[in-house]
């Protein structure tokens, strides 16, 4: 994707990512989300949703991407957001961290109640069954970066019932 320092390792499954992410997603609660970056075209704004979203705690940034239907990568400290983004020479479209988002800026400024890993159950056959979404809790609200089924979505509010929530702390 051209993005400095980003070499995600992906993971599948709720295991795999618990014991990997559960103490350093922990450790966040108490700290305030202070910014966020994720990948707009300059062209026309649009959130290129296939490229990881980065939130920073006070100088502690957690770097999300989801992949393919069930694969997430959680970073840590990787990407550097101030390098432009290369090779997308081929491309009309000129890539940009941005820290535009209407979701997210709301939540700037807060402190993390908790964080959760919540996988996605639903009562009938659906092809997302298993996928992981990161949660993050403040006050009185919360956001998730979920899988949107080989991109990231966001999602404010309270999780749909199909999800079953895994505290961390």
């Amino acid at each position: 994707m051209g993005i400095s320092g980003f070499e995600p390792t992906f993971l599948v499954g709720l295991e795999a990512v618990r014991e990997k992410h559960r103490s350093r997603l922990a450790e966040l609660r108490g700290r305030r989300l202070t910014g966020f970056a994720l990948v707009r075209f300059v062209e026309d704004g649009e959130w290129f949703a296939d490229c990881p979203v980065m939130l920073d705690f006070e100088g502690v940034r957690v770097e999300i991407c989801h992949w393919k239907f069930d694969e997430l990568s959680i970073d840590w400290n990787t990407i550097d957001t101030t390098a432009a983004i290369t090779g997308w020479e081929w491309s009309e479209l000129t890539p940009v961290w941005s820290s535009a988002d209407e979701r997210l800026q709301p939540f700037v400024g807060q402190e993390l109640r908790e964080a959760s890993l919540l996988g996605w159950r639903p009562s009938g056959q659906d092809l997302a069954d298993g996928t992981i979404a990161v949660e993050f809790a403040f006050g009185a609200d919360r956001f998730r970066i979920c899988n949107g089924l080989d991109e990231n979505t966001i999602e404010v509010g309270d999780p749909h019932p199909g999800f079953v929530r895994h505290r961390l702390g």
